[in-house]
């Protein structure tokens, strides 16, 4: 389950030392709290970044996915538009986040698009959609029950989309262990011909890697309307780089076939805590920009060296 996670969990252990040395207040109970419930949103669509890059994809739409989601859930649930109530609403939103998956998979199995091209098509689509619904307007106010969810710890220190969060990484990462699908494909990301002359159904596969990731991009943008009480059609703006980057950054490849759900998470703590520890030290956010696209491309020319080095 954590299979090439060697480095990046010593950078993690590295960061937080020096952070913990050049702070106060970053190894507390409370800060460490905060750090878990801003890398959720991520933390989701993360995992199915991790499914599509292990065949040797990649998804670019799942930020406007996510606000297209956000803003269907909105939309349906709210009483001020169709008022059918918030599991209704969340029941459409994952619908249409899977559609939204499930077109990007057939572009790229049908069609033969490169997966580069056919999910930045859905990614202008998703988002020119989630502006129309509303006309570019935010939807404000949600039940205090469903605002809760990612505010109220249980235990003490665990809030319901936290758990989510969790609980959909260790079935992930049981999956990809110990199903044969989940092998599978990693066989795809290794050679997509070989796996289809083993008997491998690679487009069925594909298509539903594409659909999951866009389902897990819709519960993202539901999780991210309990944590603001609003939805809005901007909502998600690069976080498609930022999912890709802490997928890479978790030791997956980007030419396919490897990659680990345990990987991924550390990949995701390494952005969120460096996010974290930059504003504890006051470091303007423009800078911020520049270290983490620094570190993306560490993270990358690292993934060349080790192929190489193969």
């Amino acid at each position: 389950m954590f299979a090439g996670t060697m480095g990046p969990l010593i950078g993690l252990l590295l960061l937080c030392l020096a952070l913990t040395l050049t702070t106060d207040t970053f190894l507390t109970m409370r800060n460490i709290l905060n750090v878990l419930d801003q890398i959720t949103v991520l933390g989701i669509m993360a995992i199915g970044m991790t499914l599509v890059i292990l065949i040797g994809g990649i998804d670019l739409s799942v930020g406007s996915v996510l606000a297209l989601a956000a803003m269907v859930m909105g939309f349906v649930a709210h009483p001020d538009y169709l008022n059918l109530g918030l599991a209704a609403g969340v029941v459409a939103a994952l619908v249409v986040a899977g559609l939204c998956g499930l077109v990007s998979g057939l572009l790229v199995t049908v069609t033969r698009l490169p997966p580069f091209i056919a999910t930045l098509a859905m990614m202008s689509v998703a988002r020119g959609l989630a502006n129309m619904i509303t006309d570019g307007s935010q939807i404000v106010g949600f039940p205090d029950w469903f605002t809760s969810l990612s505010i109220i710890r249980h235990f003490g220190f665990l809030s319901v989309t936290v758990g989510v969060m969790m609980v959909l990484a260790i079935v992930f990462a049981i999956f990809l262990n110990y199903r044969a699908t989940g092998r599978s494909l990693y066989a795809i990301g290794g050679s997509a011909e070989v796996a289809r002359l083993s008997g491998i159904p690679v487009k069925s596969l594909t298509n539903w890697v594409y659909t999951i990731c866009g389902v897990l991009a819709g519960l993202a943008g539901i999780v991210l309307a309990a944590r603001l009480d609003s939805v809005q059609p901007s909502s998600g703006l690069g976080y498609e780089l930022d999912t890709i980057a802490a997928v890479v950054i978790g030791g997956a490849s980007l030419s396919g076939g490897v990659g680990s759900i345990g990987g991924t998470a550390v990949g995701v703590l390494i952005i969120g805590v460096l996010r974290n520890g930059l504003n504890l030290l006051g470091v303007s956010p423009f800078i911020q920009q520049v270290v983490i696209g620094v570190v993306i491309a560490l993270a990358v020319a690292s993934d060349t060296w080790r192929r190489r080095a193969r």
